[in-house]
């Protein structure tokens, strides 16, 4: 099986970028970024030390519900290009472990999916989740602070 790193959508992502409200009806704060462990999760890199990022809440979840998380991440307050569907782990999993969780077709946590994973196994793990037919996607999240990382799909 293959699966695919996926981005935020480019059509979310300028909506914040020019100033639409984030998941709690605030517009995205501007900073400037000191190069230390800014990941934008529309290009899936690292925001360079001296340029300006959004800090926002976001919410990876079509509608509400007890298990739509929502919390903070970070993007380019310029527009950045997409990050491509890929198997291979976006630039921004620096970290030596994440949360790596699926949820079914309803948007839930399938209870005993989730763990935390050292990096250079995430791929594996998700190939693993992913032969439960009750896992519709994984997403990827902080292991430190549960922020939203990226999701990945079957290919």
């Amino acid at each position: 099986m293959t699966i695919q790193f996926q981005a935020l959508p480019t059509e979310d992502v300028r909506s914040l970028q020019r100033g639409g409200p984030d998941a709690y009806g605030h517009t995205p704060e501007r900073r400037i970024s000191d190069g230390d462990g800014m990941p934008c999760r529309h290009c899936l890199k690292n925001i360079a030390a001296g340029d300006t990022y959004l800090v926002l809440a976001y919410r990876p979840f079509p509608n509400l519900q007890p298990y739509a998380e929502t919390g903070p991440i970070f993007l380019h307050a310029d527009e950045c290009e997409r990050a491509g569907e890929a198997g291979t782990l976006p630039e921004i999993l620096g970290s030596p472990d994440y949360i790596v969780r699926g949820y079914g077709r309803d948007d839930r946590i399938v209870y005993g999916s989730g763990g935390v994973i050292a990096t250079d196994a995430i791929a594996a793990r998700a190939e693993t989740l992913f032969e439960r037919d009750d896992i519709a996607y994984v997403h990827v999240r902080s292991a430190r602070n549960n922020c939203y990382q990226c999701r990945i799909e079957r290919a």
